[in-house]
């Protein structure tokens, strides 16, 4: 039975947090579990808390603060950020990162706060989860000052240029990869870099509700993307890599559930 981890679910979100029963159920019958919920900032992280609380071994999440809300940081956030890091549903720090296409906080703060999240995951002995956007050299520097003592460290949702992957692998990143690059318009450069990461390398996820892949077919209804179709942007990505989509999504599963640590998921086998 081929199995896989969404690794990315934005399980909170408005779109999603009325639904989550259907969801997690709807996904396991795909074989997609368990899902990583992200947690944006402290208020949502400790709601991942306790939601990954009432499904235990079907979710897992992250704690940490989203560059759109580095501005939201104080004197107390590393301290709660911490007490919310050590709950046992808690798999890595994250999603943290610099956004440098909407610049919803200021650069500098973005900076600051990204490195006081990677300087947090290495005293915690944690994997980071990590967002970059179209701001590379900042986000790789940064990165690099604290690297040797992360345990593991996952750019989620790449979308950068080849010269871009090459310096995270050269750094030896996890790369996760979308249903962006099923997209004919945007995900071209996308495709074309896949089969350049290294199996030991390469995780999948779906973002959701974000980036529903645009080459489904038959096309779904609503524009709401779901861990369920993670399979699908497997297989996509596996014809892209002239590689089995078994062989890829065993890869993506090793990968992932070492990453985070995972234990062996006994409650999947249930909803089959």
């Amino acid at each position: 039975m081929t199995q896989y981890i969404d690794i990315a679910v934005n399980l909170l979100s408005d779109r999603l947090k009325h639904d989550i029963d259907t969801i997690i159920n709807d996904a396991a019958k795909h074989h997609v579990s368990p899902l990583i919920v992200i947690g944006s900032d402290l208020d949502e992280s400790a709601e991942a808390i306790t939601t990954c609380q009432q499904y235990p071994q079907q979710l897992y999440c992250t704690t940490g603060i989203h560059p759109h809300h580095a501005s939201s940081w104080n004197e107390h956030s590393k301290t709660r950020l911490t007490q919310l890091a050590r709950q046992d549903t808690v798999v890595a720090i994250g999603e943290c990162g610099l956004d440098y296409n909407r610049d919803f906080s200021p650069r500098p703060a973005q900076r600051k706060v990204f490195a006081a999240q990677l300087e947090l995951a290495c005293e915690l002995n944690m994997p980071v989860l990590m967002h970059c956007r179209e701001a590379h050299a900042d986000f790789i520097a940064i990165v690099n000052e604290y690297r040797a003592l992360l345990p593991n460290a996952l750019l989620h949702c790449f979308t950068g240029s080849k010269d871009e992957l090459i310096e995270c692998l050269a750094a030896d990143l996890h790369i996760g990869i979308t249903g962006w690059v099923c997209d004919e318009r945007r995900g071209q450069e996308l495709a074309r870099l896949v089969p350049l990461i290294p199996d030991h390398r390469i995780m999948v996820e779906t973002d959701s509700p974000y980036l529903l892949p645009r080459s489904m077919r038959p096309k779904p209804k609503s524009s709401k993307n779901l861990p369920q179709y993670l399979p699908y942007i497997v297989e996509y990505m596996a014809n892209l890599r002239q590689q089995s989509p078994t062989s890829l999504a065993q890869a993506c599963f090793k990968n992932s559930r070492d990453f985070f640590q995972l234990p062996a998921n006994k409650h999947l086998s249930s909803h089959l």
